[in-house]
């Protein structure tokens, strides 16, 4: 790749040098005494590299749509890092993500030489974007909320966020508000293009086990407790009680989130409730006299979600945060039903409370009234038609990112 001159340019084709802020000084000086050792990177790939990054979880779900399209549509090399694991996907390379520091940014780029750098959410990585800036490497910034330092980085820098986002060749923001956002903290391109497109979430399963399983149900309701921790079990049992009352065929399914709590969870229910529990690792079928299944296969999410037109997110009630991807449910057609606590999932359920597209608690009190609310066909298809739909926008957007890709890249040589 031709090396990109400065992005700024002056009077009579002069290139305008960008100053080192106060804040940037600082901010340098503070990583001194970080002393984080350089990661030991893979052997770089050969050809042109596109680096994607996502800070978060939730911001690497779109990243990697547009990973795949870029891979498959264009035949591109992609590097990917994230702080959270993520499963293989052919044609992209995944990494730990750089440490934000002048010897670390210049490390990273020196091994790797991304022709384009793509970064998500709106974190600012103020070391690796003046390397960039510098060496006149093209950056995007995608799905963004609004500008931040990396929450372990941040502190008082004059100036640096201005700067930060002076080496950015353009934003789009996930709405009008975060494009304000952006503008007013000095980013220059902004388009408030919205969120692209997830991808599929559809977990697969085995539609012979799904087919034998639904014809042994028939026309029992099912409802799911996904990933449910140890704190959380109490108050879904005591919403199962309730429920029997409006619906006594009603058959709860658990996936436990530790699946060795089985025995003992089993045990627990049968003890205090006179319940009748089968097990999925044991061989057990849910039969007509099943109250509580336990699925305690954690690699069976897709057949659950596909079997159960209501799913309870684990972790959000009681827990520690949601434990698994809201968007997974929906891309099946389950109606969702969550607590206060979001986790990392937080962005994820905003959308869908916006879109009205699932079903929030204030109290454990709460849920059972809610899965009782959600017998009633209607209120559950609507609920998860509306999942559906927020799970699978922002085609168009992602289009105009690759649109947007394509033309840095060109630029870039």
């Amino acid at each position: 790749m031709r090396p990109r001159p400065p992005r700024n340019w002056g009077p009579e084709g002069r290139p305008i040098r960008m100053g080192r802020s106060l804040g940037l000084t600082l901010y340098n000086l503070a990583a001194r005494r970080l002393h984080a050792a350089l990661p030991v990177w893979p052997d770089r790939p050969r050809g042109s590299l596109i680096w994607l990054h996502a800070p978060v979880a939730e911001a690497a779900g779109p990243l990697r749509e547009l990973a795949r399209r870029l891979v498959e549509e264009d035949g591109r090399r992609i590097l990917f890092s994230c702080p959270d694991p993520h499963p293989p996907q052919p044609g992209v390379q995944q990494i730990a993500p750089p440490p934000d520091t002048v010897a670390g940014a210049r490390a990273f780029l020196d091994h790797f030489q991304p022709a384009l750098a793509i970064l998500a959410d709106g974190e600012l990585r103020p070391a690796l974007l003046a390397e960039m800036a510098a060496r006149g490497l093209p950056v995007l910034m995608v799905d963004a909320r609004a500008p931040y330092l990396m929450p372990q980085r941040a502190g008082w820098y004059p100036g640096l966020i201005r700067q930060s986002l002076s080496g950015i060749d353009s934003v789009i923001a996930v709405d009008e508000a975060a494009g304000r956002a952006f503008a007013r903290a000095g980013a220059g391109l902004v388009r408030a293009d919205g969120r692209m497109e997830e991808g599929s979430r559809a977990l697969r399963c085995n539609e012979a086990e799904r087919a034998a399983l639904l014809r042994q149900l028939e026309t029992r309701p099912v409802w799911l407790a996904a990933s449910l921790p140890e704190a959380e079990e109490a108050a879904v049992i005591a919403a199962h009680r309730e429920v029997l009352r409006l619906a006594h065929r009603m058959l709860l399914v658990i996936v436990p989130e530790d699946p060795a709590r089985s025995d003992t969870l089993a045990r627990q229910i049968e003890e205090a409730e006179g319940w009748t529990v089968a097990r999925r690792s044991a061989d057990q079928e849910p039969d007509a006299e099943t109250e509580v299944y336990l699925a305690d296969n954690p690699s069976e999410f897709g057949l659950w979600y596909r079997l159960a037109p209501i799913t309870f997110l684990g972790g959000s009630l009681l827990g520690a945060g949601c434990l698994r991807d809201p968007f997974e449910p929906a891309a099946l057609g389950s109606a969702i039903v969550h607590g206060p606590r979001a986790g990392i999932w937080a962005t994820s359920l905003a959308r869908l409370s916006e879109a009205r597209a699932a079903r929030p608690l204030r109290t454990a009190g709460e849920l059972g009234d809610a899965v009782g609310d959600l017998l009633a066909p209607d209120r559950a298809a609507r609920l998860a038609r509306g999942a559906w739909a927020v799970s699978t926008s922002g085609a168009e957007v992602t289009d105009r990112v690759m649109q947007r890709v394509r033309e840095l890249v060109e630029a870039g040589g």
